[in-house]
């Protein structure tokens, strides 16, 4: 009788999720409404009802996280004049690797004419190990307004872990009229922890996030968001109508108890639903 011995798992026979999401906006009367839609793979959007003029989509990975290989689309519009709001219904999480082919997120969004674009997604919790790439690109009309934020953690602190090995690279870039206005982007690889525990970067905080806002009212909102940074934060104004805000903190939790203050005052006093669950 022949002993059956198992083949090598190799990179190619990892199963990778897949998922992409097409989203446009247009005016309905006053009421902000799905234009166009479009869904595929582990990447779905869900509409919360509200009583208000704006649309609101909630981004799901049904895959439950993101891992080498995996490769996920966004592209959503804002039409003229409409409002449109962007967020995620969990964190999403960036596990560990294996192999050199990075998980990928894609991130377009454009804002027409008068339009009011904001992308407010939850955490993204890096795991030790993970091999993750975003990128985050915007084209805003002349006239439209613009809010973002993004957290990230390194690891729960609360669970313990610890970022001993891993790749993350993050770009966003913010045009209007296709002249940039704002351009970030983050490389971590190595022993993250150990990186981040000096006075240099971190200071051994492990939550971190930041917040744009494009818009006339910009710099009304400069000392009434400093109000709100402790002192591991900062906020200053690129232009008038630009305005940047850096955060570290210790931990998520207390990384929420100052960008959702934060969200309120630059969103007027709105908050995305699944931020409060």
């Amino acid at each position: 009788m022949t002993a059956l011995t198992a083949a090598p798992i190799t990179e190619a026979a990892q199963p990778r999720a897949r998922g992409a999401v097409r989203l446009s906006a247009k005016l309905r009367g006053k009421a902000s409404v799905i234009d166009d839609l479009s869904m595929s793979g582990s990447l779905k959007c869900l509409f919360p009802r509200t009583f208000a003029d704006h649309l609101d989509a909630m981004l799901i990975n049904t895959a439950g996280g993101v891992t080498g290989g995996d490769r996920f689309f966004l592209e959503a519009r804002a039409g003229e004049g409409t409002t449109l709001t962007l967020t995620t219904q969990a964190a999403e999480r960036a596990y560990a690797a294996r192999g050199e082919a990075p998980g990928r997120v894609e991130t377009m969004l454009t804002a027409g004419a008068g339009a009011r674009l904001n992308w407010l997604p939850q955490e993204t919790i890096l795991f030790n190990e993970m091999n993750f790439a975003r990128r985050l690109t915007v084209d805003l009309a002349d006239d439209a307004r613009f809010l973002m934020v993004e957290p990230l953690v390194l690891g729960r602190v609360a669970m313990g872990e610890e970022l001993c090995e891993g790749r993350f690279m993050d770009r966003v870039t913010i045009r209007r009229g296709g002249v940039p206005l704002y351009a970030d982007g983050v490389n971590l690889s190595g022993d993250i922890a150990g990186h981040m525990a000096s006075r240099a970067t971190m200071g051994g905080a492990r939550a971190m996030a930041a917040l744009v806002l494009v818009g006339p009212e910009a710099a009304a909102m400069l000392d009434r968001l400093r109000a709100l940074m402790p002192g591991t934060g900062g906020a200053s104004l690129l232009a008038d109508d630009i305005l940047v805000a850096r955060v570290v903190a210790p931990d998520g939790w207390r990384l929420r108890q100052v960008i959702v203050p934060a969200i309120r005052l630059l969103n007027d006093d709105e908050i995305p639903r699944p931020w409060m669950l």
